[in-house]
């Protein structure tokens, strides 16, 4: 009989409030914070200090990198480590649009102002622009030799007056040291500025397009001016830039042989530098959203805000400093020096506006951790409300809104001048990596500790109940009756907390090295702590009597029985839950076992090369598990002492293990983030949880091994659940080699290039990797699999028409006794027709994988295919999915299909009925505008009221009393 185990799958994550790897951002209308938490992303009541929402996508593992807001309100870009894209709906809650293109992760993500397309940048150095409507990326664009750090949406100015302008460029910073301008009708970089001396880390454009600003290493912000006009024509040669660019003649000086001089303008040209006051790096530059502000992040503690001046202000601003030079110059003429006041004389008349007249310091927020982002609250009326606010991520995991009054405001007394901290958001979390977890008896409340903090969970809610301070905690426990827990902390103290007062009740001296580990003792009347000062001290719990005010109350305590002194540190001690033996693990890779009523010496085990950090005892009291910082874990039998197997378990370190009662399978946790579930019998790997994306320090499993709680270095706490699914051992390895297969095989994809060569042939490989442009898609497991699913409808299809045809011609040709081809059952069991059939599996594909999953297609499946299409034109079907199928494959195979005769025919066949198809979906569509057109104008007609002013009405009467009176119409 093949034994099965039962599943344990991730139940819930919780304790993160902001993951350092991603900007915050605030929803559209500034209420909500949308942070991210490793995996998913949380949405916060910035107010109420709760978590309203979350977006979890089951199938991703891979930790947000990048967050950006769409214009549409309601549509959130999510780029991830693994290079994929999620458009998320505030709404639903769910995913909207997948795209997968980026080898690496995404780093920067920009909507265009119509919300329809989206650029992303990457650590692979590419940028790529998306279509959010049509779900499909257009095209890859390549010239940065390093991470791409932000990228901006510019728009084309119309050459009509009062037109719409066109999204036509996009801006991208790289940590190349470079800023590129990219034409997106033309599809290449327009200009390069080699803008700084090291990497520059992000850039940022105000509201009408005329500055952009450029933060790096430097000790000061780079401001460039956006030349409008240039942008407008593009890179036009000939008449076209004669008609648009005849007001650039002045850019177009002569030189001393008569050779015109910067003949292209520059459609970004430098302004000027702002000293800032941080020494670190830029992090994030943003402009606020009503023009006035730019806040600028270092990577320290601080936020420089600047203010923008108005043309007033400006001005005010050149007056006064024209007048203090007059009047230095006029005190140089008193005292007899005439050429530094012709010199300052000449200066007044040439000094132009500079970038930090415009821009100046205002103010400088400071806050008491590293941060990581920032992000101004999207109001555009600020006087009006009085203060700017902006939220901050911290890398501490915690979030904070700051507000900054108005300038106008802040003239007022009342109003104090200086940046406040309006919320905090930070009892959901630990503020450093958490040490320790414990779970109560009942598996209802869950205790973690860190450095300075102690948090008490509600396992079902995972909302924090209770938060208290404590010492650098480094284990701890709950104490029966679950209301009282204790800590052992790397001072040596034991401190004991009571949770109905939230308080620490007695801090109890224990030891003078750190205690690396307690438990309770199986009778619960005490418990066993051992330290790194070489002792195991035995204690029991006893009630003791203080004075609270006139009365005497009882409290609980804990007083020092018994202490045994070893040859080395203690890392770890457990009892056997019969209660004969105590084992002792120490730093010099060996663990004792003693008798407990006795300390006697019993046994002694060593094998491992490194110590032993966790161990646990079955509840049998025959099964020792050890697990050491030599990635080994080891089985010793506790009658003898003998080695039962030895392990290698994990890639890193093994830092906690535990049995689950009543059973000998037990549970690892390892630096290399993973958490895994073994059979100590069969000494065979059951499962490998994984999700944690830093190393895992504690582990803590409920009563009866329901469920399993992990916290690690990342933060989070996460609670896996035991299911009613069953795993069977072959199952598991034979999944994982797929896993590892897969892997390996898209892998092998990425490294082969399929790119667009220049010569329309897109699966090919590059033959040169200088090319500009590319093919925005990525080969991956669900484009290979819809590409076979492909393939196999069109063989089935193919198999089915070509037996039919047979049983046809026999027929006509007159031969009898002839029994009809058997259909497909697949095809029965569906109801379908074979054109039904292959219609439905080309539906299925998703619009952004369909150009990587036909590239799977060979050639003869790619003519087969070509014959169905004309079929679906005949009949009519979505002809927007018909033609980019048909469009695609012509493109990807044109050289085969240009030399092969055969097809004419049917690609004439193809040519005539689409177009009938197309003029007819023309037709539709002209209808349908004039029809709502129609309907706009009768609307206009029907609720457009004519206003009359009679005081104009009474003047013209005055001064035209002759002529005839004429009336003047306001349209209301």
């Amino acid at each position: 009989m093949v034994k099965a185990y039962q599943r344990y799958t991730p139940r819930t994550i919780f304790g993160v409030v902001a993951s350092g790897n991603s900007n915050i951002i605030y929803d559209a209308a500034g209420k909500y914070a949308i942070s991210p938490t490793l995996e998913d992303i949380s949405i916060w009541d910035l107010k109420k200090g709760e978590l309203v929402g979350t977006w979890h996508d089951s199938d991703n593992k891979a930790e947000v990198t990048c967050i950006a807001r769409s214009t549409d309100r309601d549509s959130y870009a999510v780029g991830y480590a693994n290079g994929s894209i999620r458009i998320w709906s505030m709404k639903t809650s769910e995913v909207l649009v997948t795209f997968n293109g980026h080898r690496s992760a995404v780093t920067a993500l920009a909507f265009d102002k119509s919300g329809s397309l989206l650029v992303s940048g990457s650590r692979d150095t590419d940028l790529i622009v998306w279509d959010v409507e049509g779900e499909v990326g257009l095209y890859r664009l390549r010239g940065h030799k390093d991470q791409v750090t932000s990228v901006r949406f510019l728009s084309r100015p119309s050459m009509v007056e009062g037109g719409k302008p066109t999204d036509g460029y996009v801006l991208s910073s790289s940590k190349d040291t470079l800023i590129k301008l990219w034409d997106l009708s033309t599809q290449h970089c327009m200009e390069t500025l080699v803008a700084h001396r090291n990497e520059v880390w992000d850039c940022d454009v105000n509201e009408d397009e005329t500055m952009l600003v450029s933060g790096g290493g430097d000790p000061d912000i780079k401001v460039w001016k956006i030349n409008a006009s240039v942008l407008k024509t593009g890179l036009a040669v000939g008449e076209e830039a004669k008609e648009v660019g005849e007001e650039e003649e002045e850019h177009n000086a002569l030189d001393e042989d008569g050779k015109l001089v910067n003949a292209v303008p520059k459609a970004i040209t430098f302004y000027g530098s702002i000293p800032r006051q941080s020494k670190e790096r830029v992090t994030t530059l943003e402009f606020h959203s009503s023009q006035q502000f730019l806040g600028c992040q270092a990577s320290d503690k601080s936020i420089e805000l600047f203010r923008i001046r108005t043309i007033d202000e400006i001005k005010k601003k050149m007056s006064r400093r024209k007048r203090r030079q007059r009047e230095k110059a006029q005190q140089l003429l008193k005292k007899g020096d005439t050429e530094g006041a012709a010199a300052e004389e000449a200066a007044i008349g040439e000094e132009g506006i500079q970038a930090t007249d415009e821009i100046t310091p205002w103010h400088i927020i400071r806050t008491g951790a590293k941060l990581r982002s920032f992000d101004f609250a999207p109001v555009k009326d600020v006087e009006k409300v009085g203060h700017v606010q902006l939220v901050t991520s911290l890398n501490n995991n915690t979030v904070e809104v700051w507000t900054v009054p108005h300038p106008n405001a802040a003239k007022n007394e009342e109003v104090a001048d200086e940046p406040s901290k309006a919320y905090t958001l930070e009892l959901a979390g630990h503020r450093s990596d958490i040490r320790t977890v414990a779970l109560s008896s009942d598996d209802e409340l869950l205790c973690s500790a860190s450095n300075n903090s102690l948090k008490i969970w509600n396992v079902k809610t995972t909302s924090c109940i209770r938060t208290m301070e404590c010492g650098y905690a480094l284990c701890c426990a709950f104490l029966p009756g679950n209301r009282h827990v204790i800590v052992g902390t790397k001072s040596g103290h034991l401190e004991l907390f009571d949770l109905g007062s939230s308080s620490m009740i007695e801090s109890i001296e224990a030891h003078d090295g750190a205690i690396w580990s307690l438990q309770i003792r199986p009778d619960r009347r005490g418990l066993v702590t051992g330290s790194a000062d070489k002792e195991v001290r035995f204690w029991d719990f006893d009630m003791v009597e203080e004075e609270v005010g006139s009365s005497v109350k009882k409290r609980l305590s804990l007083v020092h029985m018994r202490t045994l002194k070893m040859s080395d540190d203690v890392l770890c001690v457990r009892y056997s839950p019969d209660q004969k033996m105590v084992a002792v693990s120490l730093l010099d890779a060996t663990v004792k076992v003693f008798y407990h009523d006795t300390l006697k010496f019993f046994l002694s085990l060593y094998g491992h090369k490194l110590p032993v950090l966790s161990m646990d005892i079955s509840s049998d009291s025959n099964l020792l598990v050890t697990c050491s910082a030599d990635k080994n874990v080891k089985l010793w039998g506790l009658d003898f002492g003998d080695c039962h197997k030895s392990m290698f378990a994990h890639q890193e370190s093994v830092m906690a293990v535990q049995f689950v009662w009543n059973t000998h399978y037990f549970f690892t946790a390892s630096k290399d983030r993973t958490v895994k579930y073994w059979d100590g019998d069969k000494f065979e790997n059951i499962l490998k949880l994984e999700g944690h994306h830093g190393e895992v320090w504690a582990l803590a499993i409920g009563t009866y091994g329901n469920i399993v709680v992990s916290a690690s270095h990342d933060r989070s706490l996460r609670i896996w659940q035991k299911t009613e699914d069953q795993v069977f051992l072959e199952e598991e390895r034979e999944q994982e080699l797929d896993d590892l297969y897969e892997a390996t095989l898209t892998a092998s994809f990425e490294k082969s290039g399929m790119v667009d060569n220049g010569e329309g042939i897109i699966g090919a490989p590059s033959t040169s990797n200088g090319d500009e442009l590319a093919s925005a898609g990525k080969q991956t497991l669900d484009t290979l699999k819809s590409g076979e699913r492909i393939m196999e409808a069109l063989e089935m299809a193919d198999a089915e028409i070509d037996a039919w045809k047979a049983y046809n011609a026999a027929v006509a040709r007159g031969e009898r006794g002839l029994s009809k081809p058997q259909r497909s059952p697949l095809l029965i069991s569906m109801r379908q027709t074979p054109e039904q059939h292959v219609w439905n599996e080309l539906q299925r594909v998703r619009p952004a994988e369909l150009d990587e999953a036909l590239l799977v297609l060979p050639f003869a499946a790619v003519t087969s295919l070509l014959n169905w299409l004309d079929v679906f034109v005949q009949r009519e079907y979505n002809i927007n999915l018909v033609c980019r199928v048909l469009f695609f494959l012509i493109k990807s195979h044109h050289n085969q299909i240009v030399a092969n005769r055969i097809m004419r025919p049917m690609l004439d066949s193809v040519r005539r009925n689409l177009r009938a198809g197309l003029q007819k979906q023309k037709d539709v569509i002209g209808f349908n505008v004039a029809a709502l057109n129609y309907i706009r104008r009768d609307y206009e007609a029907n609720n457009t009221s004519e206003f009359f002013d009679e005081e104009a009405l009474r003047k013209d009467e005055e001064k035209k009393q002759d002529s005839e009176k004429k009336r003047k119409f306001l349209k209301m």
